[in-house]
């Protein structure tokens, strides 16, 4: 077998090419058009059979080696964000009020460079590797799940999946493993408060749909330091509050639009269950009306036991033991979730924070980048992870 570091390096060049064409074209989701033909035009020139078009703007490819052996999935996801590009850098964003300020961009050329590598090894190992570069991750529902819904793991079936992301939270060189919970499902709700307006000086002819709204917000606070148990992690946050048309005018309506993270399925039912009572019950004490529209985004990530002590065990004999780190469970959410509750698989968060070369924003932020030098990291353990799958049954 070809050194797998000196491969590694030959294709690393055009994969920070990629990577910056990406992140100067920016596309949001759904909106993945030129995308998902540079990603297609690439696999399609190493031989590697492509479809297009996968819950609308989706590519998958497949590499078969032609030799039994299991069909191991790699994920990257490719949408940007509304956020407008504050760097100061060539490969800065053309397109305004829209930037790769979550890594998906890295993400898309690390499994690009994957892809490069292990075509020049199809000798070297059995079975199959589907390539799934994944639309929309960063809105709710996400694109996951309609790929799934469009047969992404059947025909031919996975039998295991690894993802990784890009974390500025952590310093270039380390890695994040954990198996179980890693990351919260992320819900919405939408509260509308139904009073009766009125005039400022007179009140007592009035439902006063702030002072209720008021009331609602604080106790919606309770809900997790009083029905949830202290050792399971929740978060209720309110994020928006409408209301009102002038000093002296009573509103009749108010909003409150908010988010609930959770861990557990029982946890996300107890908090739905004591919101909805809170609402009704407040409401109800000042003979005003309510309406609330809960939405559960994606199910938490809870990485398979089996998966992710073979990806550990690579990660330390990749880096060494001193720099894989334990991952703290994060209340962020991930629709690679909806990959493992279908199949085994791993999911991790690779090291890409530099404070030498300035490196230090967080995700999300208009100054976001990361250390490309990651991505040959996150290359090399993809990489080893489809060389040595069979491991997991061992």
């Amino acid at each position: 077998m070809r050194d797998l570091k000196e491969l590694l390096k030959e294709v690393f060049p055009k994969v920070v090419e990629l990577r910056r064409d990406f992140h100067a074209n920016p596309e949001l989701g759904y909106q993945e058009v030129r995308t998902a033909e540079v990603i297609a035009r690439t696999l399609e020139g190493l031989g590697i059979t492509v479809k297009k078009n996968v819950a609308k703007t989706g590519v998958v490819g497949l590499l078969d080696t032609g030799k039994p052996g299991p069909t191991v999935a790699l994920r990257a996801d490719i949408d940007a964000l509304p956020v407008k590009d504050a760097k100061k850098v060539e490969y800065a964003s053309r397109v305004e009020g829209v930037c790769h300020a979550c890594g998906h961009d890295g993400h898309t050329a690390i499994l690009l460079g994957v892809a490069m590598v292990l075509s020049k090894l199809k000798e070297e190992f059995s079975g199959k590797v589907k390539f799934i570069f994944q639309p929309c991750e960063e809105h709710l529902p996400g694109g996951a799940k309609f790929m799934i819904e469009e047969g992404v793991l059947e025909d031919p079936k996975v039998d295991n999946i690894f993802g990784l992301h890009l974390w500025t939270n952590y310093p270039i060189g380390k890695v994040g493993v954990k198996a179980g919970a890693l990351m919260a499902a992320p819900d919405s709700f939408a509260i509308e408060i139904l009073g009766k307006g009125g005039h400022g000086s007179a009140p007592h002819q009035a439902i006063d749909a702030v002072v209720i709204a008021a009331q609602v917000v604080q106790a919606l606070q309770t809900i997790v330091s009083r029905s949830v148990d202290p050792l399971d992690p929740a978060v209720v946050s309110v994020g928006v509050i409408q209301a009102g048309y002038g000093f002296n005018v009573i509103a009749d309506t108010a909003k409150i639009i908010g988010t609930v993270r959770t861990f557990k399925e029982r946890t996300r039912a107890v908090i739905r269950k004591r919101m909805e009572e809170i609402v009704k019950g407040i409401t109800s004490a000042f003979n005003a009306d309510y309406r609330i529209e809960y939405t559960e985004g994606y199910p938490a990530l809870i990485n398979d036991e089996k998966v992710t002590k073979f990806v550990k065990k690579i990660a330390e004999e990749t880096l060494g033991a001193e720099n894989v780190w334990e991952a703290e469970p994060v209340m962020g959410g991930e629709d690679f979730a909806y990959f493992l509750q279908k199949v085994p698989g791993c999911f991790v968060f690779l090291g890409a924070r530099n404070e030498e070369k300035g490196i230090v924003c967080p995700h999300h932020h208009p100054e976001f980048d990361f250390d490309e030098d990651a991505m040959l990291l996150g290359m090399e353990l993809m990489v080893k992870y489809v060389l040595r799958n069979t491991e997991i049954q061992n």
